[in-house]
């Protein structure tokens, strides 16, 4: 999963080209070649965009490259040097509105640390309580979806992925908390629980176990290349790079999976199914990439500024126009493998589509 994304609105390094997330240390440049690593992942995908219902497995080569197996644990520096930093400023607008920047120098670095927390939090709760909980009923079967033997076996190694994800990166929380002194401003629950939970609710019981399994599609195929850029920028510490190299590495593989399994999904339900899973794409969608306006106005409040002040900063940060213009973006990829299942021939899922903004 990168599910992330909706950390990264309105940043001014993102870019939505989801194969640059695969790309390793060194390797070309968007636009100059495939990097090395998407071989697998790229075959996958094509065959979900030739329109067939098969399988052709991301993970041949799972043992040789997955961060499980061949990554060592990333490892903080004593105490960050120089300009060191501990995330990328491109990537905080918050950090850099004049507002903020008027509160105090020393508040910049903070905030990055902040940032950092959230997006290794939101990365450990959604691989724990969501995503291994979905990837565990694909391996044993118990999801409903007839799939590949190959295929649920496959799902066995995502869950082994993820459950390291969430490792490394309370790990590095841990790290971080220790070095720089300053203690996570997390809310109690994250928010892809609460928007999850609140569109399961509006559901009959019998269908919020679809709309889990969607939203973990929709996770896993969300890639945005922001995971990508920061491994790039050589101001930040070279542990926290790392881990997100490694990260990125692996969700790629994990978003051609999650294609396929769309079209086997798919192919499972009936007519009355398939509506309302049309119906359910577009809220989880933007449930998972609006921004989490109240965690980071708690934490602008614990900084000091005045609330009329936070709320000029999150109007002007995450205005309508930037928040709908990264949303229509980071889906890009994801809606194609929805359209190419003819859901917006349902004139009120397109609807549905054209009221969150998605068209």
């Amino acid at each position: 999963m990168c599910g992330i994304v909706g950390l990264f609105t309105g940043c001014s390094a993102l870019s939505y080209c989801p194969r640059r997330t695969l790309a390793p240390a060194g390797s070309a440049p968007a636009g100059q070649g495939p990097p090395r690593d998407a071989d697998e992942a790229d075959e996958a995908v094509k065959v979900v965009e030739a329109g067939e219902v098969s399988y052709t497995s991301p993970f041949a080569r799972w043992d040789e490259r997955a961060a499980v197996r061949r990554s060592p644990r990333r490892v903080l520096d004593d105490s960050p040097s120089g300009t060191a930093r501990y995330f990328s400023p491109d990537l905080v607008p918050v950090a850099r509105h004049r507002l903020v920047t008027g509160l105090r120098p020393e508040l910049f670095d903070e905030i990055l640390v902040q940032h950092l927390y959230r997006y290794l939090d939101f990365t450990a709760q959604l691989e724990t309580l969501v995503v291994n909980r979905t990837v565990l009923g694909i391996a044993t079967g118990s999801v409903g979806v007839g799939l590949p033997e190959e295929m649920r076996f496959d799902a066995y190694k995502i869950y082994c992925d993820e459950a390291y994800h969430a490792l490394f990166s309370v790990d590095l929380m841990r790290q971080v908390r220790d070095a720089s002194g300053i203690r996570p401003l997390l809310p109690e629950q994250p928010y892809f629980l609460r928007r999850l939970a609140e569109i399961q609710q509006s559901l009959t019981p019998e269908n919020r176990p679809l709309a889990e399994l969607l939203f973990v599609t929709v996770s896993e195929t969300l890639i945005s290349a922001s995971l990508a850029d920061l491994p790039a920028d050589d101001t930040v510490l070279p542990a926290v790079r790392e881990s997100i190299r490694d990260h990125a590495a692996d969700e790629g593989r994990h978003h051609a999976y999650f294609a396929t399994f769309l079209r086997y999904l798919w192919a499972a339900l009936d007519p009355a199914g398939r509506r309302t899973a049309a119906l359910l794409v577009p809220r989880l969608i933007t449930a998972f990439l609006q921004p989490d306006r109240d965690a980071i106005r708690a934490e602008l409040l614990e900084y000091g500024l005045a609330r009329d002040d936070a709320e000029q900063v999150l109007a002007e940060v995450y205005d309508e126009a930037t928040v709908a213009a990264h949303t229509r973006a980071t889906a890009k990829r994801t809606l194609h493998y929805f359209t190419a299942l003819d859901v917006l021939d349902d004139p009120q899922a397109k609807e549905e589509f054209h009221v969150h903004g998605l068209l």
